[in-house]
């Protein structure tokens, strides 16, 4: 009992809280609840409309917290919730466990060790996915989950869709958030990476029962749906907004250009021939008419092709918004070679047609396509030259 009350006091200094949402679970709940409360009284469970004997459960422990609601709301908005009352109850972490059993209350010292204010971050159980009883879906899910994951965020982690989490409350409050169901675990861990939170795993143990003991409210062709639409949306801003967004503050930063120009441009183990065509490609691509998805394009042809995808993505933020004006401008001006009448400013006439309107898109369309190839020829160009004096100048200098 001295052991249990250690870890107790743990807990309250840490102002860390375990949160348990629950739907349905009344014949593991108990048995989840006294194995948690061995190590801390600072409990909450969220008792998501259930409709079972959960209520009569949760009856025999009077030392917890109770938050319950009808009806049924989903998993996303139980934890929103939960965080919400943990933060009313004054507490900065909440360890995320589910009630089905298959999370050990021993790993909760773990996430404990690692609640630090100076170093906020949502730390993620990442489960051992090969062992007996896994299900298959469950591994194919997760590699699916964390690919987009790293596509949306650029972080490469073992397991994304672990319920059994640390999150720091008093770095997320003020934070909204749109998803109701399973999805919103995906939702938290990209949207709080784009917040500047990190993210990362700690080991920990998982039961997987036999299929025939498992209960599960995971609904395979809706869930797996409203996963897919959030991926889509989370992606379209990550290559909208993020990434740009991110790349620009790297680049303008402290030592932003010094690494690009010396770990990139002058660094060993690429030709200068490579290099001048990575920043020539960037350039190309940041300037073609494919707005919004140039940054996606560009690194999907950069791998196929085998160039710098760093340089190409740097060169590609070239259309950043104090260049998009003279982008437009410049491909309007080039696209008067191509057109009998200079449509530039017709986009301002009162007396607009829908032939005015395809001229002025036929203009456009073929005047930045122009634009960009001679732009990427031109930084392609006086990339090269550039490598060529300052790699020589180098060379020379080490000998």
């Amino acid at each position: 009992m001295e052991q249990q009350g250690t870890y107790d006091a743990r807990f309250g200094e840490r102002r860390v809280c375990v949160l348990i949402p629950t739907y349905n679970n009344a014949g593991t709940l108990g048995a989840v609840l006294e194995q948690v409360l061995a190590y801390t009284q600072h409990v909450i469970v969220v008792n998501d409309g259930a409709t079972d004997d959960t209520m009569a459960v949760l009856a025999r422990f009077p030392q917890i917290n109770v938050l319950a609601y009808q009806p049924n709301r989903g998993k996303g908005i139980a934890l929103r919730r939960g965080f919400r009352y943990a933060l009313e109850q004054g507490y900065d972490f909440a360890i995320t466990m589910d009630a089905d059993g298959q999370h050990y209350a021993s790993d909760l010292l773990t996430f404990l060790d690692k609640a630090d204010k100076s170093d906020p971050a949502i730390l993620i159980g990442a489960r051992n996915l090969h062992q007996e009883n896994m299900p298959g879906k469950n591994t194919f899910a997760n590699k699916f989950s964390n690919f987009w994951f790293y596509v949306e965020t650029g972080l490469k982690g073992p397991d994304t869709q672990s319920g059994y989490r640390l999150y720091p409350l008093f770095a997320m409050k003020g934070m909204r958030f749109a998803c109701t169901k399973y999805e919103f675990e995906i939702e938290v861990l990209v949207r709080c990476s784009w917040k500047g939170i990190r993210i990362g795993w700690v080991p920990v143990g998982v039961y997987y029962p036999p299929a025939e003991e498992r209960v599960s409210h995971f609904r395979p062709f809706r869930d797996f749906s409203r996963i897919s639409v959030l991926n889509t949306v989370l992606v379209t801003i990550a290559f909208l907004y993020i990434h740009p967004r991110n790349l620009l503050r790297f680049i303008f930063s402290k030592d932003g250009l010094r690494y690009i120009w010396r770990e990139q441009l002058l660094a060993a183990g690429e030709s200068n021939g490579t290099k001048a065509a990575s920043v020539g490609f960037g350039v190309f691509m940041g300037i073609f008419p494919v707005w919004g998805f140039q940054m996606l394009i560009a690194v999907v042809i950069a791998q196929l092709l085998k160039l710098n995808k760093a340089l190409v993505l740097i060169a590609s933020n070239i259309s950043i918004p104090p260049m998009i004006p003279l982008i437009v401008y410049g491909s309007f001006l080039m696209g008067r070679m191509y057109v009998a009448e200079d449509a530039t400013w017709l986009i301002f006439s009162k007396s607009l047609t829908l032939d005015d309107v395809k001229q002025n898109l036929f203009q456009y369309i073929t005047g930045s396509i122009t634009l960009a190839v001679a732009a990427g020829l031109v930084a392609g160009l006086v990339t090269w030259l550039t490598l060529s004096v300052f790699r020589r100048k180098r060379a020379a200098a080490q000998t």
